[in-house]
């Protein structure tokens, strides 16, 4: 079989696995259908937007399927037929109903370097943890969470400047590169793939809102490495003068003087904040309601926002 007639089932949702999504139809792979999460309301407004991966099937004419519970509502899959599901960061537990319908079973894109974390949210925990590589393995699918055999897998460098954004992007192009690589050996099962070794094995967890917030008390590069995993969304954040502020870029200042959370120094160049060892300073930030701006910016619009010998604290966390 030649591997661009394979009917492939695609599922995924968020803006990576759209990226994905293009680069199968632009290079001939016969996709005939997607799989994504219901279209939520964005904004303020509240307006119906549709998910990204949506906006791609629609653009080239690939039907769509949003099932509210796939668990419920996967009949629809056997009647497609398909001879492969690929899936990459769909958002549902996929049932067994459905791993067993392809003839040629499923396969997902996930985003790191297996065994190390499974689960959820494995680019955040990369940069939380301050991890210098990272990548995508090309696995198969199976019950129990990214716990099956891996066909492929393509390592990058994770840089000192990456942040969530630009590593989403890295992780797209890499997985478009893995399912290229391994594919055809998977479908003419010259590789038979290669068990997880279950002693290496991390997970992640589902991000939730206490872990974007800085507490000043910890170690300059692991909150430098916050910024980074939040950036740009949700962003992490500290609370101040009773509002939010958003940390979108920040740096590491080798100096310890001061209490941690102390604010040492503001002024157009800088917002330098004591930590439990150094300095951090703070390049980008965003206040409610207004736009993610470089500390000049902010800085000439907000001159006596912050005050030096303020300390802040955790209390108006909740």
């Amino acid at each position: 079989m030649d591997i661009k007639d394979l009917k492939i089932l695609y599922f995924g949702t968020p803006e990576m696995s759209a990226v994905v999504l293009e680069k199968l139809l632009q290079n001939g792979y016969n996709i005939i259908g997607l799989v994504a999460q219901i279209d939520k309301p964005v904004g303020r407004k509240g307006i119906i937007k549709n998910v990204p991966t949506k906006e791609v099937a629609l653009k080239y004419g690939v039907p769509v399927f949003q099932p509210y519970k796939l668990r419920n509502d996967c009949d629809f899959v056997k009647k497609l037929n398909p001879d492969l599901i690929l899936t990459f960061a769909y958002g549902q537990i996929v049932p067994k109903e459905v791993l067993l319908a392809p003839r040629y079973g499923c396969l997902n894109l996930h985003g790191s370097l297996l065994p190390k974390y499974r689960g959820a949210a494995p680019i955040q925990y990369a940069l939380l943890n301050g991890e210098k590589e990272t990548g995508v393995t090309l696995m198969e699918m199976v019950e129990k969470m990214d716990a099956g055999r891996m066909f492929e897998k393509v390592p990058f460098p994770i840089e000192e400047d990456d942040n969530y954004d630009t590593l989403k992007a890295k992780i797209s192009n890499a997985a478009f590169e893995v399912f290229e690589k391994g594919i055809e050996d998977y479908i003419s099962k010259k590789n038979l793939g290669i068990e997880q070794d279950e002693s290496q094995v991390t997970f992640t967890h589902k991000i939730e809102n206490e872990m974007t917030i800085i507490d000043f008390r910890d170690s300059s590069i692991n909150i430098k490495n916050k910024v980074r995993a939040f950036a740009n969304t949700p962003g992490a954040c500290f609370y101040y003068k009773n509002e939010k502020i958003k940390v979108l870029k920040a740096e590491v200042v080798n100096s310890n003087i001061g209490i941690p959370g102390q604010i040492i120094d503001y002024n157009k160049d800088c917002l330098k904040i004591a930590t439990q060892d150094k300095l951090i300073n703070i390049l980008i930030l965003q206040r409610p309601g207004k736009k993610a701006m470089s500390i000049k910016e902010f800085f000439n619009g907000n001159r006596n926002f912050f005050e030096i010998a303020d300390i802040i604290k955790n209390e108006c966390i909740k």
